[in-house]
């Protein structure tokens, strides 16, 4: 899953290079930390949040079969 939000936001932001995504995984909570940029942080929110919440969207497809919430 981490994985995942890394390659997406890879394809993104202006530097690649210094794009960290990290999971903290909690009894039935993950959270993936993400560390760019700043220059690159406007594009990661996207105008009004759309592009991350289109991230949280797949995220949240993608853990259905871990039972788990991000």
């Amino acid at each position: 899953m981490a994985e995942l939000v890394e390659y997406l936001l890879k394809l993104i932001v202006d530097f690649p290079e210094k794009l960290i995504v990290k999971k903290i995984e909690k009894e039935d909570v993950i959270v993936l930390q993400i560390t760019a940029d700043p220059a690159d942080l406007g594009k990661i929110i996207g105008k009004q949040g759309r592009v991350i919440k289109s991230i949280r969207t797949v995220i949240n497809a993608a853990t259905i079969k871990e039972k788990k919430r991000t």
